[in-house]
């Protein structure tokens, strides 16, 4: 992006903001045998009595150390909403600006947008699922703040063009933010890789989905240092507990059990696409770069319906753009596969 100004960019009240101090921000260096009276905490050790860490240290190292960034271009959130939420906060003005999103996409976009009173205009994807550059480019305008690009996308488990994501991060004269929720389990490189080269870009990812930590809630923000100062002057100080950074620091030192379980999830996402083709009501079965596929059935309503009373919760997606009568499946145990696909045969 071209002549790119980080301050126009940001909400006016935003930029004049003193951030919250809390205790351990103006006190760090803790020793043993240090007296901690100064926060109001309960005395008494329950293992966690203290307040956490509000800058997660520890948990930053590590993902600095796995991810080659620089712990100061590192955001923690109480999972990837909170960190997208503040992103609204520090870029769109209530009432006044906008933003795009690429239906069919996550929809917590346009959730955010309504609570922060921000328009969403909604570019579809074209039919292949990929982003329209000339309809988006088009529709932006200078109250226009955020683009979402969210690739590999949900519900359409695709990943998005390299040469398109480019050419809109490039173009697009706001911030830029890529989902990479699902990208863990892709063959295509993460944009953290080419971070350092625009300075527009936000990159979003979660420890839900790969590292399988949904109940902790904790998603990560990557971007320059410079935006992520400013996200920290507004996030909430004690935003991630005590009890998930240490689940969190456990799970990312066990990495090989994590690569493992994602290539598991890689081999049974192959044998499920490949079975799920031999179903007859199944008319078509989309390529997918994440741990769930997408499929086109007769009639999603009715097939949603009958693998609920065999006890099979799968995600109704028939009311999304392009996904008329598409069922989503998360890609589950060999046995929960297994089941899957002998109740689709028995509903034959």
């Amino acid at each position: 992006m071209i002549n790119f100004n980080l301050n126009s960019l940001i909400r006016d009240n935003i930029k004049t903001i003193k951030p919250y101090s809390s205790a351990r921000d103006e006190y760090k260096d803790i020793t043993d045998g240090m007296v901690f009276i100064d926060a109001n905490e309960n005395p008494f050790n329950t293992g966690v009595n203290r307040y956490p860490d509000p800058q997660q240290t520890q948990v930053k190292k590590r993902l600095s150390e796995l991810k080659g960034i620089p712990t100061n271009q590192i955001l923690l959130g109480n999972g990837s909403d909170e960190v997208l939420d503040l992103i609204f906060r520090v870029f769109c003005e209530p009432y006044r600006e906008n933003i795009i999103t690429l239906p069919p996409t996550y929809g917590m976009y346009d959730v955010l947008a309504n609570l922060n009173a921000v328009d969403n205009i909604e570019i579809e994807l074209e039919s292949d699922f990929q982003p329209n550059i000339e309809e988006i480019l088009t529709a932006a305008h200078t109250h226009t703040k955020l683009l979402f690009l969210c690739s590999p996308n949900n519900p359409t488990a695709n990943s998005f063009k390299a040469k398109r994501i480019e050419e809109l991060i490039n173009e697009f004269q706001g911030i830029v933010v890529i989902d990479e929720a699902y990208i863990d389990f892709s063959k295509k490189e993460s944009w953290l890789s080419r971070l350092d080269e625009f300075p527009n870009l936000i990159i979003t990812q979660t420890l839900s989905k790969a590292y399988g930590l949904a109940g902790i809630r904790l998603g990560i923000c990557y971007a320059s240092q410079e935006i992520i100062s400013v996200l920290n002057k507004i996030k909430p100080p004690y935003n991630i507990n005590q009890l998930s950074q240490d689940k969190a620091l456990e799970r990312l030192n066990a990495v090989d059990a994590v690569y493992n379980e994602m290539k598991t999830i890689i081999t049974e996402r192959k044998k499920l696409r490949k079975a799920l083709k031999s179903i007859r009501f199944i008319e078509k079965v989309y390529p997918s770069d994440a741990n769930f596929i997408l499929v086109k059935v007769d009639d999603a309503n009715q097939r949603y319906q009958q693998l609920v009373e065999q006890g099979i919760v799968v995600r109704n997606r028939t009311n999304q753009p392009l996904c008329d009568n598409c069922l989503r499946f998360s890609v589950g145990t060999e046995a929960e596969n297994e089941k899957l696909i002998k109740t689709l045969i028995q509903l034959l």
